[in-house]
């Protein structure tokens, strides 16, 4: 990841030109935004030919990649058939559901919202879908799967016997030439005969003709095969599958369960930091992630910016680390926002597991799990904001919480920002990628122009990058402030190209390079 890949001469990877896509949810100038609309979870699946969304009003909706089904294979088959594709990504609308809903605690008298917070997707089996979903409280097993739509045809009643029959569509192998009545008859049947009059025609009724079902049609079903409920005091803040494919986690702010996808009454908790006195209480779990090869391994940060490595082969209640990853508090800048701007809102790793990427409020960092003395890189994304914090900690900003994602080949790392944008930093040796974009049709209008050499923090390993990108002025490239109440806090990268879906609002914007 630090070490070179597709190579310039300088051995560092060519800095991306990023496109649009596609946008699904598009609002139109002056349209008010449905509290309900908003996106508020967003995942590839392992393959990168699905998408999910979730919304705060507890749907989920879900697209397929389309594309890829136009050449008639995958691309490793097509690049052996040496046969080129030069169009982008492209997802189309597959299917919606509800997932949650709002939902009252007697016992606490508490409101519980239907907003979906973290989507993940499961392993699939037999042609059928699977992905977990959760709000605050209640974790859910969806499975969604194409079902034959079965109608009946070829009957030989007569239209004028029918009363209160629903439409049937006549099947095309019917032995019928003649075109089918609502209720399954036929016009111009010589044995045909009215409701008013029961006697059979003349020499009776040669042959007597079954209903035939017919099933060309198919529809998307999505079905909940179980539900996680009741093993949480506090709100969940993370899911995440296990690469057994047997069982997952769920994080609330003091707890973390580990689940059987099979089993949904029973949970065992594996990390607990509740104190014995809660005014004790000085941290709080704010996400947590499995190791994407290693079953046994889990990662979950803190509000403190502390990361936490465990391995649950050690015991079965995980209270001790097996590794923590924290940067030393430079001496003498502790201030009121020290603690809040140090909370890491979301953790990812890599896809071969060497390396944790953690969002704060101002920074990304990059973390080698094979040392822990500091992070690798650190990529500034808000720094302008800080001599703002008094005015964002009156708003509520302050704590808003930032997504991050890594690109499949481990190369780049992109987090959201405010007024809709997004960066994209390079993270192997020698890049000096740090690209802004907006969540527009037009990601490149509000590009500044990057440094064009990394500066490195003095007192830091000699290894370690500190990269600021375009927001050191504070203003947009037309010179414009930022607008904190456009936010873009989720988005995530395909798992093996360089594409990535964004949600701004209720809109989701699809970018690729």
């Amino acid at each position: 990841m630090l070490g070179g890949g597709e190579g310039t001469a300088a051995g560092a990877p060519q800095q991306l030109e990023w496109k649009f896509s596609q946008v699904f949810g598009e609002r139109a100038a002056g349209e008010e935004v449905q509290e309900v609309d908003i996106i508020s979870a967003i995942e590839f699946d392992r393959t990168g030919n699905h998408l999910a969304t979730g919304d705060r009003g507890g749907r989920v909706v879900l697209f397929e990649r389309i594309d890829t089904k136009d050449h008639g294979g995958n691309r490793m088959d097509l690049e052996r058939m040496d046969c080129s594709i030069n169009r982008h990504p492209e997802f189309r609308y597959k299917t919606e559901f509800q997932s949650h809903e709002p939902e009252f605690d007697y016992l606490k008298s508490l409101e519980i919202e239907e907003k979906i917070n973290k989507i993940r997707w499961c392993q699939t089996a037999n042609g059928a879908l699977f992905l977990l979903s959760t709000n605050d409280k209640t974790i859910k097993f969806w499975k969604v799967q194409e079902k034959k739509v079965k109608k009946v045809c070829d009957l030989n009643g007569d239209l004028s016997g029918a009363i209160g029959n629903g439409p049937v569509v006549c099947s095309s192998t019917s032995t019928s030439s003649k075109p089918c009545m609502e209720n399954g008859g036929c016009n111009g049947n010589p044995f045909s005969y009215s409701s008013n009059n029961t006697s059979l025609p003349a020499g009776g009724i040669p042959s007597l003709r079954l209903p035939v079902g017919n099933s060309n049609e198919t529809s998307l079903a999505a079905k909940c095969r179980r539900i996680y409920a009741h093993a949480h005091d506090y709100h969940i803040n993370s899911i995440s599958n296990n690469s057994d494919g047997e069982t997952f986690i769920s994080a609330d702010d003091l707890r973390i369960n580990l689940w059987n996808l099979e089993i949904s009454n029973q949970s065992f908790n594996i990390v607990d930091v509740k104190p014995a006195n809660m005014e004790d209480l000085t941290e709080v779990i704010t996400s947590a992630e499995f190791h994407p090869t290693q079953c046994n391994m889990l990662a979950y940060s803190s509000s403190r910016g502390s990361i936490r490595l465990i391995d649950m082969r050690q015991s079965a209640l995980c209270d001790t680390h097996s590794k923590l990853f924290e940067e030393q508090e430079v001496p003498g800048t502790r201030s009121f926002f020290t603690e809040i701007i140090a909370s890491i809102s979301d953790i990812k790793f890599a896809k071969d597991g060497r390396y944790i990427l953690s969002r704060d409020y101002m920074t990304l960092k990059l973390w080698d799990v094979n040392m822990d003395s500091g992070p690798v890189a650190t990529f500034q994304v808000h720094e302008y904001l800080r001599p703002k914090l008094c005015d964002l900690y009156e708003n509520d900003s302050i704590f808003d919480k930032f997504e991050c994602c890594l690109s499949g080949d481990g190369i780049r790392v992109a987090t959201g920002s405010y007024s809709n944008m997004f960066r994209v930093f390079g993270c192997s040796g020698g890049s000096t990628e740090a690209t802004t974009l907006e969540a527009s049709k037009s990601p490149m209008r509000r590009q500044v122009q990057t440094p064009s050499r990394p500066s490195k923090s003095l007192g830091t390993l000699p290894r370690v990058l500190r990269r600021g990108g375009a927001d050191a002025s504070g203003v947009d490239a037309n010179g414009s402030s930022f607008d904190f109440t456009t936010k873009l806090l989720h988005l995530a990268w395909h798992p093996t190209e360089n594409s990535l879906a964004c949600a701004a609002s209720n809109s989701l914007y699809m970018y690729y390079a």
